[in-house]
């Protein structure tokens, strides 16, 4: 009778601990020797890449990397670093993007991505973009005063157009050009210079750019036009400087445009 009764005991205290192992493995409780979850914080396996030129203006791009772990998110920082090596947060620039500003002139730039998961979180930076170089462009957004440019930066003569159409007619040639730089910004205060090729159709004529940009020029006409007796285009070279620099140095851009003849 004893004998069965312990045996009876042993048998209900191994279906005790059965049971008990099997709650402490769901429920997590202390002695369970089990840990809940087998999920695994994200393991970078492809580092991150800019993509873009790093020029001031210019935008540039990280790519997220390859990552192991199922990453639910991701953040990004990006870091300006120096010719020794010492990289610095540039404060607010949390997203893929980041425009390239003066500060980072001289500096490379880092791209940190950090993937996240439910066990946590783990960072990979970029290689280093290249140097940034000097741009010779103002701080800002809008309208250049052309005393505030230099080198490298240039001259752009972004849009040319007559009024009205070129003829066999044609007494005065109302020229317009528009001068930026810097990424599509006006340049105020530029001189613009402009002549018909060949020679002698149309007087040469110079003129300032205006707060948008834009200038007119006003040619006459002169004896040598038309220049052949069956011409369909009037070509013009036009040229655009920084009073005091070379007419071909400095900032000074160069372009020859073409007008059809109106039928």
């Amino acid at each position: 009778m004893l004998r069965r009764h312990l045996t009876g005991t042993r048998v209900g205290l191994l279906l005790a601990v059965g049971v008990g192992a099997v709650l402490g493995a769901v429920f997590t409780q202390p002695g369970s020797g089990q840990a809940a979850s087998t999920a695994n914080k994200p393991v970078n396996k492809t580092a991150p890449a800019i993509t873009g030129s790093a020029e001031v203006g210019m935008k540039v791009t990280t790519t997220r990397g390859t990552w192991t772990g199922s990453p639910t998110s991701f953040t990004f920082a990006w870091s300006r670093c120096d010719t020794d090596g010492a990289c610095i947060t540039i404060a607010g620039a949390t997203s893929r993007t980041y425009t390239v500003t003066t500060s980072d002139v001289g500096h490379t730039l880092i791209a940190t991505v950090t993937a996240h998961n439910a066990a946590g979180a783990t960072s990979a930076a970029s290689a280093k973009s290249a140097e940034v170089p000097p741009s010779g462009c103002p701080v800002g957004s809008g309208a250049i005063t052309i005393g505030a440019l230099a080198p490298p930066a240039q001259l752009v003569i972004s849009s040319t157009s007559v009024s009205p159409a070129v003829s066999r007619s044609t007494k005065t040639l109302h020229l317009h050009v528009v001068i930026q730089a810097c990424g599509n910004r006006p340049v105020q205060g530029a001189t613009v210079y402009a002549t018909a090729i060949p020679f002698n159709q149309f007087a040469a004529a110079q003129a300032t750019t205006a707060s948008d940009g834009s200038v007119t020029l006003n040619e006459t006409r002169q004896a040598g036009f038309p220049a052949a007796a069956h011409q369909r285009l009037l070509a013009v070279f036009v040229r655009a400087t920084k009073p005091g620099d070379p007419q071909l140095g400095g900032v000074s851009a160069r372009r020859v445009v073409a007008f059809r003849f109106a039928h």
